[in-house]
Parts: structure tokens; C-alpha cells; sequence
């Protein structure tokens, strides 16, 4: 597969042409279920000349279905363009096709999506992770050059990790979140899923910038970091060794060799613990399901989405809501309706913001000592297709993630390695708030210290 800086050398014809390869790829390789939706020729010519880059169903690109993977979003047409795919148009790019994800972003595994469930690239027995699986699986069996994903607590970088490929997520407020359907506002960012590192620093560039639509927006001139990429500066590497000993032995092993290729490249490793994930991933789902219960109640049948067929008002919300989410969604919502009803926000909200400014500060502790932080993505390599039967088992995936969210920081995931099965393992980089430059210096030299 070409890539995405090859592809942007490309003359207008030679793009058109990648653009009808890829549409017969998509199609030979439909039983991954990548995509929920795909250009006809006819369309091809009406997004413009741009490289084609595959969207996560919960991106707004003006005249498209997006319904977030959701029953309840059947036939919505989304009005306007998300401010990324507007920076995308305005630097030689076009949307092209609409990937799988977890209804409203709201799993690890893509296996509560409306549309069914896409498969792991590398074993289609196999999750290829989520929420933003269908953009990874669709950079990972190189039917798309690249692909934009949504991360609330991983569901880049977790992804990316299961399906071999590069994800990244940017310091809070880098990327303009106008036009992504929200799951929560405080933890959501839009980020690329590339076939390396190279290509993520490029698009990273393209989509970041302040943006007057967001109020979450930084409003701080973007200093682009793919002209500047230095893998030879040398950096101290922090290494949480609490992670390292927690992760199944195939993931620890090749963390192990990352480390190794590191000290070599001339690195510093420094070995650092941190507090016990159980209470990142306890902080996580009080404050992303709170927000998610606000969020999604705009979805009532009344001003946009599935509508029941019902007498009275009151039927119609509960029927419409109760038909149009999954279990997953309804799961989430009445658990974050929960945490925010009188007699409970002091005692578990407002426990879990003070979380949350801890977990932040044991970030800064470390950032004093070291320019990067180096750990596992995942704890084990994509697992089976309903090997996770408890839903709090499924939402320990993400233990080695969610805290890059809860502290607002720029994280990257890349391929390490593989076990004996041949399936991707991924490493995390996490950096400053607001120093991709390292982030991304870090990474291509991890990148090219592993080939």
C-alpha cells in the first residue's frame, strides 16, 4: 500500500486511479467489515482530487449517512463538514468511505456496532479492537492509506496496537472536536491511524490548529512537527515498571526488546511506578459515562434520529431510546445518569475529578525526570470474539490508556512486534502536554531502532 507522504506527491489522474483500486479492495476484502459504507464511482469525482482517507462513523462529512454505528441514527444525513475534514480538503485530502466503530464509540472490541462486527485483519477470530476498529482494520489490511479515528480512552491507540498500525492521539484541544458526535466532551479527541510514523506526524499536522467553532479548542498557533523530525535526539525514556510486570509475558517480552532497541539508539531509560490502573479505569468510566448520559440525551426521537411509532410523548421517548441504543450504550448511560442523581455526585463524581487531578500530577512527577513515558498499550494481544463475557472485564483493555485521556496528553501507539500466533504488538509513547515534536522524534526513532 502506498503511503499517505508517497501519496501526496501523486498527480490528480494517478490519485483518481488509487481511489478505484482501493474501491475494488474494499470489496474483495468486505467479509473484514471495516467499512459500513463506500464511495460509488459516481462519487469518487465529486469529494475532489485528494488522497483518499478512510472516516470513523462519527465524523460529520457533509451529505453523508453517519450514524455513529447506531440503530438509533439510521438515515441521518450529516449537514456539514467536521473542521477536520475541512482541513483535510483545504491540504490536497478527501473522506472516503465510512469505517465500522462501537455504537457512539462505546467499546473496545467493535462487537456492539448496529452494523455488525469488524474482524481482526491478522485473525478473523479475532477483535480488531475498538472503539475505532474499523479505521484499524482498515490501515491494517491496507485497504486504506489512512484513516481517522475518535480516542476517549484508547480507542486509537488500543486499535491501532491490535491491527498492527500507527495511532495517534493529540494533547487536548490540539485537533478541533467540531462536528464529532460527542461521547465525552472532556476526554474525546480526533486523531490519525496511519502505516507509520511518518505518515502520523503529516497528518497530525494537517488536521491540528485552533478552530473558533470549538470552545474546547487551544487557541495557540500550531508549529507543524513533520518538517522537523529528528529520530537521533536522544531522550530519557521513562519505563513504568508496575505496567511491564501486569502485561501478559508475550507483550512483555517484546516491550523488553523496544527497551533494549532504545538504550541502543543512545536513550536513557529511567524505571518509574505509578498508582494502580483499577483506579485509572475506576476514575474513567465515572467520568466518561457521566458525560456520555448528558451527551446522548439529546437523542429522543424528537428533534433528529429513529423515531417509534407510538400515541403519546412520553411512550415515544422511552421507546424511541430504548429500540434505538444497544446494550452497551444503555449500559453506560444508566450508570453515568447514576453517578450524577442527588446522593451520589458528591460521592462519586466529584471523588473521581479529585481522581483525575492525581492521576495528572503523577504524570507532571515523572515528566520532571524524563521527556517520554514508555509503556504497554494493551495487556494482551487482540482477544477472541466473546472471550469477554463480563462487561468490566472488557473495560480493562483500556488500563494502560485511559489515564493518557483523564490527563489531557499526547499519546502514540506502534508496532513492537509479534507473538508466535503473528499477532501485532503494540508500545505507547506519551509525552508533555502540547510536545508532539517529541512525541513524534520518540516514536520514529523507536520506529527505525525495531526494522
Amino acid at each position: 500500500m502506498i503511503t499517505l507522504k508517497q501519496a501526496l506527491s501523486l498527480p490528480k489522474e494517478e490519485i483518481v486511479q488509487i481511489k478505484k483500486d482501493l474501491k475494488r479492495k474494499i470489496e474483495e476484502q468486505k467479509q473484514l467489515g471495516a467499512y459500513v459504507e463506500q464511495l460509488i464511482d459516481s462519487e469518487i469525482s465529486e469529494l475532489g482530487d485528494g488522497v483518499p482517507i478512510a472516516i470513523k462513523d462519527n465524523i460529520q462529512v457533509d451529505g453523508w449517512n453517519i450514524t455513529c454505528s447506531s440503530k438509533i441514527l439510521q438515515n441521518y444525513v450529516a449537514p456539514y463538514n467536521a473542521t477536520v475534514i475541512e482541513k483535510m480538503l483545504q491540504n490536497g485530502l478527501s473522506a472516503y468511505g465510512r469505517c465500522n466503530m462501537d455504537e457512539f464509540a462505546m467499546g473496545s472490541s467493535t462487537e456492539s456496532s448496529y452494523y455488525g462486527k469488524t474482524l481482526n485483519p491478522f485473525d478473523p477470530n479475532r477483535v480488531p479492537g475498538g472503539s475505532s476498529g474499523g479505521s484499524a482494520a482498515a490501515v491494517g489490511a491496507k485497504i486504506a492509506i489512512a484513516a481517522l479515528g475518535s480516542d476517549t480512552g484508547g480507542s486509537i491507540r488500543q486499535p491501532a496496537a491490535f491491527c498492527g498500525c500507527v495511532g495517534m492521539k493529540p494533547t487536548y484541544g490540539k485537533i478541533s472536536r467540531y462536528g464529532l458526535s460527542a461521547f465525552s466532551s472532556s476526554l474525546d479527541q480526533i486523531g490519525p491511524i496511519t502505516q507509520n510514523v511518518t505518515d502520523s506526524a503529516i497528518l497530525y499536522d494537517i488536521l491540528a490548529g485552533h478552530d473558533e467553532k470549538d470552545s474546547t479548542s487551544l487557541n495557540i498557533a500550531h508549529d507543524k512537527v513533520s518538517n522537523n523530525l529528528n529520530p537521533d535526539k536522544k531522550l530519557t525514556i521513562a519505563v513504568i515498571q508496575n505496567y511491564l510486570e501486569e502485561a501478559s509475558p508475550e507483550i512483555r517480552s517484546k516491550m523488553l526488546e523496544a527497551i533494549k532497541a532504545l538504550e541502543e539508539s543512545g536513550h536513557k531509560i529511567v524505571y518509574k511506578n505509578m498508582i494502580n490502573s483499577k483506579y485509572d479505569v475506576a476514575t474513567y468510566y465515572i467520568v466518561a459515562t457521566a458525560e456520555a448520559s448528558a451527551n446522548l440525551s439529546r437523542y429522543d426521537g424528537v428533534r433528529y434520529g429513529r423515531r417509534a411509532e407510538v400515541n403519546n410523548l412520553k411512550d415515544m421517548y422511552i421507546k424511541s431510546r430504548s429500540e434505538g441504543f444497544g446494550d452497551e450504550v444503555k449500559r453506560r448511560i444508566l450508570l453515568g445518569s447514576f453517578v450524577l442523581s442527588s446522593g451520589y455526585y458528591d460521592a462519586y463524581y466529584i471523588k473521581a475529578q479529585k481522581a483525575r487531578h492525581l492521576i495528572k500530577d503523577q504524570f507532571e512527577a515523572i515528566f520532571k525526570e524524563a521527556d517520554l513515558i514508555f509503556t504497554p498499550v494493551t495487556p494482551t494481544t487482540a482477544f477472541e470474539f466473546g472471550s469477554k463475557k463480563d462487561p468490566l472485564e472488557m473495560y480493562l483493555s483500556d488500563i494502560y490508556t485511559i489515564a493518557v485521556n483523564l490527563a489531557g496528553l499526547p499519546a502514540i501507539s506502534l508496532p513492537i512486534g509479534k507473538d508466535d500466533q503473528n499477532l501485532p504488538i503494540g508500545g505507547q509513547l506519551i509525552a508533555k502536554i502540547l510536545d508532539e515534536q517529541t512525541l513524534f522524534d520518540g516514536a520514529l526513532s523507536l520506529e527505525r531502532a525495531l526494522k
